[in-house]
């Protein structure tokens, strides 16, 4: 697999403008890249959030909910189990309190249930004593036609909140809020769920104010609701686009002020990370891999919990038992990735298209973290299965940049559609549930599918970087301006790219390249994550300077992303 470098594209005039207005050169060339023209692209103040009227559904749910609430109706809320279902449902919970809704939530056992608004669990809602009059879902149930129809069998209204691709056919709810359905023409289509819910709590606090329940005095604050908005907007991976920079920022703001509620605050203690300087990364990398824990090993209901604690000490003591869980994955998921590893060792994969993976003994809530290894180290999209409790395969696939992984899933049933039981998701992430005897006739048509609709060339690995720095701009204030903006998927942290001189390198840990290097004279120390094999003496390296604290130094470090093949050189 080759490993080249492209110079991400840029207008000259909007970097020019933005160097005008302030901005480091770097940094400016790399918002341009980004397609920022102004610093008002930059604002990230509530001003500059869409309005919620703006997104198709949420008054037709806004009505819904107020009438609810006048009638007395009891309100159900079907979660999801992953950090943006676990968000979204306190948000709803927390947002629906302050508004004069009595509601309570159910979550799917991913195990037993699977994913969404099934019969099962419309059944299970049911079930409760007193019986919900309505449904409403946040973070999945565009795919749920037969659960919306099983609802409305037994006389239960559904309330659809949703970001997900849309299939064919839309369930008959009541009401359906997602930005993504074929109609809407909504200007953030990368709202995560949590996102899509607040904009529903948004449009029913306008509601509530024309039916004078509130006037603008004694309207709930929803911003008290930002900082758990941006936590599943970061852990969704949804592009950051200026609406969702906007709710980050907010959200990160009342971290950093102290005014997080009480789980997230305890989770940044047991993550060891500080709420003061708290920042994008703390909330993918410490605080969403916690939650994502519960769902993955037993049910997100000690996360949601955690979530909606309002006692500081009940707080840590979920956010403990969340720390637990998720020591218990990183174990699970370090002895399966060595199988996978192991697997693909011995699989002529650079000829592939396509690797699927399978284990006996694999976890069933961890194979998408392992698919997501895999994919990294190959640069092909990865469908990795285990086994669930009805001896069926569940997958959970992680794919590249250029493969639509859920349109090649929707390609395999066309071609064979007795092989998958039930598929979705979107083009970097999917997930689907096939039968035990079916695997190898599915990892056929799998790599057919993928065959047929790419070219090959999408299988060399492309790092897109943001030019070069001269040694003069790696400096402290170049990574601090850095570190104060919000950076994320679609809105990438800028990478750079040099040719270096490497003076030594030695491997940490047997698994990390320690490395000194020479830039026209300069020295810089690097880290290379993930690599234990030597690079060559003149090397082209792509990297982001951060900021090393190390008994009381503080130093610039180069953390290096990838090494160019010299073959491969394009800029």
């Amino acid at each position: 697999m080759n490993t080249r470098f492209a110079l991400r594209p840029y207008d000259k005039m909007s970097c020019e403008r933005l160097e005008h207005d302030g901005i480091l050169r770097p940094i400016a060339q790399a918002l341009a890249a980004r397609g920022i023209r102004s610093k008002e692209d930059l604002l990230e103040d509530w001003k500059a959030l869409l309005p919620p009227v703006s997104l198709e559904g949420t008054e037709e749910a806004a009505r819904l909910l107020a009438d609810a609430r006048a009638a007395g109706k009891r309100v159900t809320i079907v979660a999801d189990y992953d950090c943006d279902g676990a968000t979204a449902c306190a948000v709803a919970m927390r947002g629906f309190a302050m508004m004069g809704i009595e509601a309570r939530y159910i979550v799917p056992d991913r195990f037993t249930l699977g994913y969404g608004l099934t019969p099962a669990i419309v059944d299970l809602a049911a079930s409760a004593d007193p019986r919900p009059d309505l449904i409403i879902t946040v973070d999945n149930g565009i795919a749920s036609v037969e659960g919306v129809r099983r609802a409305k069998e037994l006389g239960i209204e559904v309330i659809i909140t949703d970001h997900h691709l849309p299939s064919d056919t839309l369930p008959e709810a009541a009401c359906i809020v997602n930005p993504n359905v074929r109609e809407s023409a909504f200007g953030s289509k990368a709202l995560a769920g949590c996102g899509v819910m607040y904009y529903v709590l948004m449009a029913l606090r306008a509601e509530l104010r024309r039916r004078g329940v509130f006037d603008a005095r004694t309207q709930p604050r929803l911003d008290a609701l930002a900082d758990l908005v941006a936590l599943g907007t970061v852990a969704d991976v949804v592009r950051l686009d200026q609406n969702n920079r906007v709710l980050v920022a907010q959200g990160l703001s009342r971290v950093r002020r102290g005014l997080a509620c009480p789980g997230i605050s305890a989770l940044f203690a047991v993550a060891g990370r500080d709420t003061a300087n708290a920042c994008a990364r703390d909330f993918a990398f410490g605080i969403a891999p916690r939650i994502n824990a519960a769902g993955r090993l037993t049910e997100m209901g000690v996360g949601i919990e955690c979530l909606l604690a309002d006692d500081p000490q009940r707080a840590a003591r979920l956010a403990a038992e969340l720390d637990g869980l998720n020591r218990e994955r990183r174990d699970l998921e370090g002895s399966m990735q060595t199988e996978a590893i192991d697997t693909i060792a011995h699989m002529d994969w650079e000829k592939r298209s396509t690797i699927t993976l399978f284990e006996e003994d694999w976890h069933l809530g961890v194979v998408g973290l392992v698919a997501s290894r895999v994919k990294e180290k190959t640069h092909r999209p990865v469908i990795a299965f285990a086994r669930d409790d009805n001896a069926m395969l569940k997958g959970s696939g992680r794919s590249i940049e250029g493969v639509h992984l859920r349109d090649a899933l929707d390609w395999v049933s066309k071609r064979d559609p007795s092989l998958i039981e039930r598929f979705g998701g979107h083009a970097m992430a999917a997930g689907l549930t096939i039968r035990a005897e079916a695997l190898e006739r599915f990892t056929a048509l799998f790599e057919e599918a993928i065959t047929q609709m790419v070219d090959p060339e999408v299988f060399n690995r492309i790092v897109y970087i943001d030019g070069a720095l001269s040694p003069e701009e790696i400096s402290f204030p170049l990574v601090e301006a850095i570190g104060s903006r919000i950076w994320g998927q679609g809105f990438e942290r800028p990478l750079f790219a040099n040719d270096f001189h490497i003076l030594s390198q030695r491997v940490l840990k047997d698994s990390h390249l320690k490395l000194v290097l020479d830039l026209a004279g300069s020295r810089f120390e690097a880290i290379y994550f993930r690599r234990n094999t030597p690079l060559p003496a003149h090397v082209r390296l792509a990297y982001r300077p951060e900021i090393n604290e190390y008994m009381g130094r503080r130093s610039i470090q180069l953390v290096v992303e990838a090494a160019e093949t010299t073959e491969a050189r394009v800029n």
